[in-house]
């Protein structure tokens, strides 16, 4: 695959920002020739069609969490990977993540890509920090799909936020722990990123559910029937957001779509939920 993608780091908000742009078919035999991408890594071309955005869970990287996902989404033509500040192969900030800072960043690579519209896919963190793009950067967005995210401390699961003021690095996940050492082998950068992660979700607070409520681009939502989000929660953004629809898949949080903690090997249910996105992304 890697023939038919572009990587590259964006200068954001005093980060270094990794994203992977998938060429459409179309484009990959013309993409030498095609000056897509500058020697920054600045991507000006790429078809008409509005691109899909990825946006990764917490401590994970794009191939942790849409390893799996993302080949089935190749029909949908562009696609642009994102590993979040702290994350991967980006760059780290002082002071603390937020979702508004993560939403902030995304809004400011698409500016530097040149992309004036997109489609904005976000798993679990990545799904908070895509409602904050919608929130805060409205002029960006063309369609949301929001995987596995809560934004309300009482849409996550009895005991989720007591996990998370007793957490260590022993108890993040193994495949989120070498996924990250694949890609950027410091262990310190590791341990930044999990004690990042883990403060931003003590300190975690709800987004206004009057900001949700404003919230009018046609929605996708998706939760797994076992997943650390309620599906009442589910209900009630679905609900929350006027112009959406939910759909609830038999799995944990991740499972249906292939996310590398909770993959199961030949489970059609990944395909599924990839043909029900591309399906959502065609109306």
């Amino acid at each position: 695959m890697d023939n038919e993608k572009i990587s590259g780091f964006a200068p954001v908000n005093g980060i270094r920002m990794y994203y992977e742009i998938y060429l459409p078919t179309r484009l990959r035999e013309a993409r030498a020739t095609a000056h897509a991408v500058s020697e920054e890594g600045r991507q000006a071309g790429g078809g008409e069609k509005i691109p899909l955005i990825l946006l990764h869970g917490g401590g994970s990287t794009i191939e942790s969490t849409f390893g799996n996902l993302l080949p089935l989404l190749r029909p949908y033509g562009k696609i642009i990977a994102v590993e979040l500040q702290s994350h991967g192969r980006s760059g780290s900030r002082p002071g603390a993540q937020t979702f508004i800072q993560d939403a902030d960043d995304v809004a400011a690579l698409l500016d530097f890509l040149k992309i004036e519209k997109a489609n904005i896919l976000g798993f679990s963190n990545g799904g908070t920090t895509t409602l904050q793009i919608a929130i805060r950067h409205p002029e960006l967005i063309n369609k949301l799909i929001v995987i596995s995210a809560s934004y309300s401390r009482d849409g996550m699961i009895t005991g989720f936020f007591d996990s998370m003021d007793h957490a260590t690095i022993d108890n993040m996940p193994q495949p989120l722990k070498d996924a990250y050492l694949k890609v950027n082998p410091d262990k310190e950068g590791l341990m930044l990123m999990f004690t990042k992660d883990r403060d931003r979700m003590i300190h975690f607070s709800d987004i206004p559910e009057s900001e949700i409520k404003a919230i009018k681009f046609p929605t996708l939502i998706m939760l797994g029937d076992h997943d650390v989000v309620t599906n009442e929660h589910a209900v009630k953004m679905a609900h929350d957001i006027s112009n959406s629809q939910l759909s609830i898949f038999p799995g944990t949080h991740g499972s249906f779509i292939g996310e590398v903690c909770s993959v199961k090997p030949g489970s059609k249910i990944p395909k599924m939920s990839a043909d029900l996105i591309l399906e959502f992304l065609a109306e």
